[in-house]
């Protein structure tokens, strides 16, 4: 008899064809407001439905409000949504199922679900690539780390942060020395040109 998880993820691998109906035209858009300036981020709804979900609800939430770029690796990514600026976790929700497999890229200006090694372990943080990191996408002997989304206005900002000096803190590294701060991320009633 097939356990209650091989039968979820069953049920969510039926559920995906119904979910990916949206069109393009009703493609969602954030904009990220941070301490080092604003871009924006146009979320794939088609591609990656239950991820796009989860981010909008810590989006609705307000959750990402005070969080900080808490890695920041130039040439690899920013990531953030998980901690404040004296680095204490913020409680997330229940994490993701891993849509890595979804034909989005792991391309520069994409961003993606951050993880630890559990494919299924994604809950509230994000990173946004600084270019091309294709080893990160799925294959099929592996999981990758979900795109649900991509940088459609202001990768200027998010390579500014990219350049940023790093350091240890707190015993994480790659930590910018100045605090890169979330001020808020809201959905934009009126979308961007891409």
């Amino acid at each position: 008899m097939p356990s209650s998880r091989t039968l979820f993820f069953s049920m969510v691998l039926l559920a995906l064809p119904a979910l990916t109906q949206t069109s393009a035209a009703e493609s969602t858009q954030v904009k990220i407001e941070t301490t080092a300036g604003d871009f924006v981020l146009q979320l794939d709804e088609a591609r990656a439905p239950l991820t796009v979900a989860n981010f909008l609800q810590y989006v609705t939430d307000g959750f990402y409000a005070g969080t900080v770029f808490h890695r920041v690796v130039n040439g690899f990514v920013i990531q953030g949504g998980g901690f404040t600026p004296e680095l204490a976790p913020k409680p997330p929700r229940p994490p993701v199922v891993n849509e890595s497999g979804n034909g989005l890229s792991n391309r520069r200006g994409s961003v993606a679900m951050a993880r630890t090694g559990e494919p299924h372990s994604a809950d509230s943080q994000f990173y946004v690539n600084l270019a091309d990191n294709v080893p990160l996408d799925a294959k099929p002997t592996r999981w990758g780390y979900a795109v649900f989304g991509e940088v459609v206005q202001g990768m200027d900002v998010v390579d500014e942060i990219g350049h940023r000096v790093t350091g240890t803190k707190a015993g994480m590294q790659d930590v910018p020395v100045e605090a890169v701060v979330i001020r808020k991320i809201s959905v934009l009633k009126t979308p961007v040109a891409k």
